[in-house]
């Protein structure tokens, strides 16, 4: 039996088929980011969930995270169709990343992190660099304060107006592949995503998947670069 939700009265609920969006924490209080904007963003994700997004559910389960430039929470809801509850931390800890290592020049995305993490890599150890803080770890607090974390997979990218980064948007409960799709998509409907310039496919801060290759066990190459491993056959790019 489905329990009701009390939502606040200034939160945005959205609604869609059979979906709804559950606002956790209020929103806004401290953040340096319109509540229009943030309204923008989080407003994407009941209408993205019910995409092809590849991943393991249909509609995806997801939680969605927004941070300011300088970090703090301004808003996570989730899908209101039973995500993880270990998402939510690791949501905001991907929009934490995202706008961590972007900047004016620079558009990183959390999957463009992944190879350059892993032993041997350039940036191996950097998941360590700043670590999550536990006090935010029950539902309901965070907002206003800076919660941190550092995720290197797919699901995080850096919020743009113009070319200037103004916070960064972490969604997680599926596979880390259709975490980015449904990142990308929901900022692309917001229009936030004049990105300077990226690593990935066209210049942009998209995931690039390794190239095949048959002598592989996964059937392909090991990540290397910007690059992360694909999760599923029905990855997809977004």
């Amino acid at each position: 039996m489905k329990k009701s939700l009390v939502i606040p009265a200034f939160a945005l609920l959205v609604a869609q088929p059979m979906l709804s969006q559950a606002w956790d924490g209020g929103g806004f209080g401290g953040c340096d980011i319109p509540a229009s904007t943030v309204s923008a963003v989080q407003s994407n994700l009941a209408a993205v969930i019910i995409l092809k997004n590849g991943g393991i559910f249909s509609p995806n389960r997801m939680w969605s995270a927004i941070v300011d430039r300088h970090g703090k929470l301004c808003s996570v809801i989730n899908s209101g169709n039973d995500p993880w509850p270990g998402s939510r931390a690791i949501a905001i800890a991907k929009a934490s990343t995202a706008n961590d290592f972007s900047n004016s020049g620079l558009a990183l995305s959390t999957a463009n992190l992944y190879a350059a993490t892993q032993p041997g890599g350039s940036l191996y150890g950097l998941n360590n660099s700043n670590p999550f803080n536990p006090v935010f770890d029950q539902q309901n607090l965070g907002v206003g304060f800076v919660p941190g974390g550092i995720i290197t997979f797919g699901g995080g990218v850096a919020l743009y107006e113009g070319t200037q980064v103004i916070g960064g948007l972490g969604v997680s409960g599926d596979s880390s592949c259709a975490d980015h799709a449904i990142a990308y998509r929901m900022r692309h409907m917001a229009g936030l995503d004049t990105i300077p310039g990226g690593v990935g496919l066209n210049h942009t801060d998209n995931i690039v998947y390794p190239p095949a290759d048959t002598t592989s066990l996964t059937g392909f190459a090991q990540p290397t670069g910007f690059e992360q491993p694909h999760c599923f056959p029905q990855d997809i790019t977004p």
